[in-house]
């Protein structure tokens, strides 16, 4: 399953190809965006984009840690960490690839309550 990273000159170029901006405004473009999304998790508030996810910040407390090495307890700070919420359209489409092609041996006959042996009911 390991694929290519898309990077930010990947989505310029893909702005390029799709809008026609020239590719110095469609890098800029992007980093606009890029810049706007990173201030406003910066600033503590979500960002939530329609059909994709959402991104929000969130504090964890401090807790006590242990050195696996030499087993010694370690007090971890505060600190605030990054969490993504994927929308339920990005999951289906993700999880769309992994349907059988099959008829009978989708979700669907589990979520119909048939057994793939039995014939289903009318």
């Amino acid at each position: 399953m390991a694929g290519r990273t898309v990077t930010r000159a990947d989505l310029a170029e893909a702005v390029f190809r799709e809008i026609g901006l020239s590719r110095k405004d469609s890098a800029d473009l992007v980093e606009s965006v890029l810049g706007l999304i990173s201030d406003a998790l910066a600033r503590g508030e979500p960002v939530k984009i329609s059909s994709f996810g959402s991104f929000s910040a969130r504090l964890k407390g401090r807790r006590i840690g242990r050195n696996p090495k030499t087993g010694e307890e370690v007090p971890i700070l505060p600190r605030r960490v990054l969490v993504f919420r994927a929308s339920h359209v990005l999951k289906d489409r993700i999880n769309r690839s992994l349907a059988p092609a099959g008829p009978g041996d989708g979700p669907e006959t589990a979520a119909e309550g048939n057994r793939p042996d039995e014939p289903a009911s009318s």
